[in-house]
C-alpha cells in the first residue's frame, strides 16, 4: 500500500498590475469633435470683421451730429449734442416728405420684384431638379451662363427694349427685370435635388394627389430654408440695387431710395443747392436697419439653406 502523495497547496502568485500609463496626447492632433482654434485665422477673422463693422460704425456715429460737427469732427467717436431723433425727423419731413416716397418705392420694388423672382426661382429649380426632359443641359448651361453675366453689363440693352416698349419712366423698367435671379435658379435647383425625395413625390402621386397639391402640399414645406435664402438674397439685391433705376428711371417720385440719397448727395454740388449730408447719413442708417432685422429674424433658415448639399449622406 502506497503512501498518499501530499501536493503542496499552490500560492497564488502576485502578479503585479502596472497602471497604465496615461496617453500622451499625440503632437499636433486634435480631439474629434472639437473645432481647430488658429491664431492666424482667428486674428484675420478679426480684421475681416473690423473691416466689414467699420462702415456700420462710422454711420450710427455720424448720424447723431449736426451738419457743421459732422464736417469738423473726427468720424469714429461722437461730438457735440446727440441729434440723433431732429435728424430722424428732419430726414422724413425734408422736401415734403419724399424720403417716405422713396421708402414705400423701394417697398413696391422689392415685394414684386424681389417675391416674383423668389417665386420663379422655386418653380424653376424644382422642374429642372425633378424633371427630366428635353434640353435639360442647354438650360443648365444657360442659367450657368447667366451667373456669370454682371447686371451691369445688361442695364444699356434692357433700357433699350423697354424704351422700344415704352416702360420707361415707370415702376415696371424696375420691377420686371428684377424678376430674373440666374442664380436664385440655381440655388433652388441644387437645394431641391437634395431635399425632396423623387420617393416621396411617386409616393404622394400614387395616393393620388396632383401635381400641383404635390408641390403645394409636400414640396414647399421642404423648401422652406432655400426659399428664405433666395427671397434675402433677392431682396438685399433689389433693396440696393442703384444702376438700374438710374438708367430707367427719369421722375423722382419713383426713385427708390439708393438713387433719391444720391440725388440729395448731388445736391451740394448743384449752384445754390443745399448741403443735407447729415439728412444723407441719416437716411442711409434708416435704409440698413430693415435689412438688418430681416437677416436677424430669419438667420437660421438662410443658414441651413446656404448648407444644403455641402455633405453627401
Amino acid at each position: 500500500m502506497s503512501a498518499p502523495s501530499y501536493t503542496a497547496p499552490r500560492t497564488p502568485r502576485r502578479t503585479t498590475h502596472r497602471a497604465p500609463a496615461p496617453r500622451r496626447a499625440a503632437r499636433g492632433r486634435h480631439p474629434a469633435g472639437r473645432p481647430r482654434r488658429s491664431v492666424l485665422l482667428t486674428a484675420l477673422m478679426g480684421v475681416t470683421a473690423l473691416y466689414a463693422l467699420m462702415p456700420l460704425a462710422w454711420l450710427a456715429i455720424n448720424a447723431t451730429k449736426t451738419q457743421r460737427s459732422l464736417l469738423d469732427s473726427f468720424g469714429l467717436w461722437f461730438s457735440g449734442d446727440f441729434v440723433l431723433w431732429d435728424n430722424i425727423t428732419r430726414t422724413l419731413t425734408y422736401d415734403d416728405g419724399i424720403f417716405v416716397r422713396w421708402f414705400l418705392n423701394t417697398l413696391l420694388y422689392v415685394a414684386v420684384g424681389a417675391g416674383g423672382a423668389t417665386f420663379l426661382a422655386v418653380l424653376g429649380g424644382y422642374g429642372l431638379a425633378k424633371f427630366d426632359f428635353t434640353g435639360k443641359r442647354a438650360v443648365f448651361a444657360t442659367v450657368i451662363g447667366a451667373v456669370a453675366v454682371p447686371a451691369t453689363a445688361l442695364a444699356v440693352p434692357t433700357f433699350l427694349m423697354f424704351s422700344k416698349l415704352g416702360l420707361t419712366d415707370t415702376p415696371w423698367a424696375v420691377i420686371i427685370p428684377s424678376l430674373i435671379s440666374p442664380f436664385g435658379l440655381y440655388l433652388m435647383w441644387v437645394f431641391a435635388a437634395d431635399a425632396v425625395p423623387t420617393e416621396l413625390l411617386e409616393a404622394a402621386r400614387m395616393d393620388g394627389a396632383g401635381e400641383l397639391r404635390t408641390f403645394f402640399r409636400v414640396v414647399l414645406p421642404l423648401l422652406g430654408p432655400g426659399i428664405v435664402t433666395v427671397l434675402l438674397f433677392t431682396m438685399v439685391q433689389t433693396w440696393n440695387n442703384y444702376f438700374l433705376p438710374l438708367v430707367m428711371i427719369k421722375n423722382p417720385d419713383w426713385y427708390p431710395l439708393t438713387l433719391g440719397l444720391d440725388a440729395w448727395n448731388a445736391q451740394a454740388s448743384t449752384a445754390g443747392g443745399t448741403p443735407v449730408f447729415d439728412l444723407v447719413i441719416t437716411g442711409s442708417l434708416m435704409t440698413i436697419v430693415p435689412l438688418v432685422i430681416a437677416f436677424l429674424l430669419l438667420q437660421r433658415y438662410w443658414q441651413s439653406g446656404l448648407a444644403a448639399g455641402s455633405v453627401k449622406g
